[in-house]
């Protein structure tokens, strides 16, 4: 079985294993959750077979799709998740491309380290995007921020039992600007994170359960999505992963 260890350097030069762990993706999620804590001069790294883990959409689309159940299993809100994405993302804010497992693991470090606190000030800020599609890490803050903020607004003025339809965040006045559409969809972190991925990438296939595609003509194969290799992503595809996550069906 190949493994991946987690490794530390200390401020002296000295250095530690950590842990093992039998996938690429997790030994990184391990390394976001300590760089994404309190600032220190240790330095992390793994150490193991050189990637890529994630190679295609189907790749991506399958490890979203067990982090959304895993998340629904141990209840996680949808806000609670995407403020511990928000924190987790923060160590690879200066990168200006993500390798594919960089992004997986920051997913899976998001379902496994406690969220940000709400700031209040995020409610009236302007996020609005200053080009007209997202570019860079500020502009991927600015399209979770928004989302975390509409959802801190539902909380006073809920959905209800029809929000699977569509429904406007209710923006109360003195809310700042935003960078999403105000039209939800999607409230659970496991139906958020299946989307985000079936409508940005694709790569979904109907046999995994969770995309009911339009019935097949009688002979035709079961329906699923064009797999495709993905080899860098940048920090507006996660942008638009993050919308398609709060908009698509």
């Amino acid at each position: 079985m190949q493994t991946w260890d987690v490794m530390r350097r200390d401020d002296i030069g000295n250095t530690f294993h950590v842990a093992a762990h039998d996938s690429r993706i997790s030994a990184l999620a391990q390394v976001l959750v300590f760089e994404s804590g309190v600032r220190h001069r240790q330095t992390y790294w793994v150490e193991g077979p050189p990637g890529p883990a994630v190679r295609t959409n189907r790749d991506l689309y399958l490890v979203f799709l067990q982090l959304g159940q895993e998340a629904r299993a141990a209840s996680w809100s949808l806000s609670a998740f995407l403020r511990s994405l928000w924190k987790v993302g923060l160590p690879l804010a200066d990168r200006p491309d993500l390798e594919p497992d960089d992004v997986a693991a920051m997913f899976a470090a998001a379902a496994t380290t406690p969220p940000a606190d709400f700031d209040p000030a995020w409610s009236g800020k302007d996020l609005s995007l200053p080009g007209d599609e997202p570019e860079g890490y500020a502009d991927w803050e600015r399209v979770l921020l928004s989302q975390i903020a509409d959802l801190e607004d539902f909380l006073t003025a809920p959905p209800g039992p029809r929000a699977r339809f569509g429904v406007d965040a209710p923006r109360p006045p003195g809310s700042g600007v935003r960078a999403t559409p105000a039209r939800w969809y999607n409230f659970d972190p496991a139906t958020y994170l299946e989307c985000a991925v079936a409508g940005s990438l694709g790569g979904w296939d109907a046999a995994d359960g969770a995309r009911v595609p339009l019935p097949a003509r009688p002979g035709d194969p079961p329906a699923r999505s064009y797999v495709r290799t993905i080899t860098t992503m940048t920090w507006g595809d996660l942008a638009r992963i993050a919308v398609c996550g709060q908009v698509y069906e």
